[in-house]
């Protein structure tokens, strides 16, 4: 559930308030959470890929079809995550969004559009009275 935008300022204030007080603990635990969480499950992942290689290589050695398409499903599997986990990280510099994976301005954008399309709603409803 995504924050409104009053929670949203009220964080921001929060985090700005924790920045000037103490900015070494700020920094600490600025990446401290999903940056090493989206990590982990990429490392996981690239093994799992490699594990998928591995049956892949052993299915065609073993002349076992099954283990094979095991094997590629599990890569494929492997990849996806890998991807998606990558995608999902945050920067380095970039601390991680509370209200969604939907960046600040491309909410700004599609709310913008949003009232553009509303206005015109009122108008034309208001034009056909």
């Amino acid at each position: 559930m995504p924050l409104s935008e009053h929670e949203q300022r009220m964080l921001e204030q929060m985090e700005r308030a924790l920045y000037a007080e103490d900015p070494k603990f700020a920094t600490a635990l600025e990446g401290s959470g999903l940056r090493t969480y989206t990590r982990r499950r990429v490392y996981q992942a690239v093994a799992g890929f490699l594990v998928g290689i591995a049956l892949l290589m052993a299915g065609m050695v073993a002349q076992q079809i099954w283990i094979s398409v095991v094997g590629f499903l599990v890569m494929l599997g492997c990849a996806v995550l890998a991807v998606t986990g990558w995608r999902k990280a945050p920067r380095p510099g970039e601390q991680a969004r509370a209200g969604g994976s939907v960046a600040p301005r491309q909410a700004r954008q599609r709310r913008s559009m949003m009232d553009r399309i509303e206005q015109r709603w009122q108008r034309r409803r208001d034009e056909g009275r």
